[in-house]
């Protein structure tokens, strides 16, 4: 059931012994909404915990320093940044997609798998609304949380220059500047800190760079055999999605990984033109209209292949 901001707030305020769910390869906008929203609830004298179904990459390390593990048996349970269960990962999904009590999210794409849905589509990231609840809940937001919430808005909006900010998202961004985020820091650890690794996997991807629909199309594929090579985790992936969109004259980037799971998965970037969204929708997938994602049960090969012949056929 959609449900306003007020009974999205309220419900939190009643609610004790709380589990907060993240998605399942987790980003910035997840984990740090989730962290933000744990720091504020125990804050205000209530247990909370956050789990997530894969391990969380180094580089969000700073999310959750200072937070101290607890174990209970949980009453009421949260998602942030989780557009449908599936996206909670295999064995969470089963666990826990049923029992879902409050979600929220910023995705038109939204499943409305929890009891209670607080959805926001025009809200450039999970973040900016969980700022926004922890202000309505009376919580003053310290440094700690304000980090957390100013990593999910900038990577969600590649550091502020997706079409998808606005006003709002900048004024959120100096207001948690204002309560300590360590934004110089952040910024330097989402966008400019590589690994060798990392380096070394974004030269195999542009060697790897295809271009189909006259240049239109450009597709990058990443297999766990390069990301075993090169000594790194799916979290170097952040560095090579953006890689398509930066061609001139490419309207649609797309990137094919292989996951642990043996899925695959796509990853679709678009441009002003297109609808990301719209392309992977036909594949049972979903997100934002400039960002999206599906997966299929196939090969590297058989999943690029699908994917470009319905750009071709239906979209360009």
């Amino acid at each position: 059931m959609r449900i306003d901001f007020s009974r999205a707030v309220e419900r939190l305020k009643e609610a004790d012994n709380i589990l907060i769910l993240t998605h399942s390869n987790p980003d910035g906008d997840t984990l740090g909404s989730g962290f933000a929203l744990l720091r504020a609830l125990r804050k205000m004298g209530k247990r909370a915990k956050l789990l997530n179904h894969d391990a969380i990459p180094v580089k969000y390390a700073h999310l959750y320093e200072g937070v101290a593990e607890d174990d209970f048996r949980e009453e009421f349970i949260v998602t942030v940044d989780v557009a449908e269960s599936k996206l909670l990962g295999d064995s969470f999904k089963e666990r826990y997609g049923h029992k879902v009590d409050l979600s929220f999210d910023h995705h038109e794409s939204s499943k409305f798998f929890a009891k209670e849905t607080y959805v926001e589509p025009d809200s450039a990231s999970a973040c900016e609304i969980i700022y926004l609840v922890i202000k309505a809940l009376g919580v003053s937001v310290d440094s700690d949380m304000a980090s957390c919430i100013y990593t999910g808005m900038s990577t969600d909006t590649g550091c502020f220059k997706y079409s998808n900010v606005t006003p709002r998202t900048h004024i959120i961004a100096a207001e948690l500047i204002s309560c300590g985020a360590d934004h110089s820091r952040i910024n330097e650890l989402m966008f400019d800190r590589k690994t060798f690794g990392s380096i070394m996997l974004e030269k195999l991807c542009y060697e790897g760079l295809e271009m189909f629909c006259a240049g239109k199309v450009a597709v990058i594929c990443v297999t766990k055999k390069m990301l075993s090579d090169c000594g790194v985790d799916k979290s170097a992936l952040d560095a090579i999605k953006p890689i398509t969109r930066q061609i001139e004259g490419v309207g649609i980037g797309i990137t094919v990984k292989e996951e642990d799971s043996g899925r695959i998965g796509v990853s679709v970037r678009t441009g002003e033109a297109y609808d990301a969204a719209q392309i992977c929708a036909h594949f049972g997938g979903g997100g934002h209209i400039r960002a999206a994602g599906c997966e299929f049960g196939t090969t590297v090969e058989d999943a690029k292949k699908r994917v470009i012949d319905y750009i071709e056929k239906e979209i360009i």
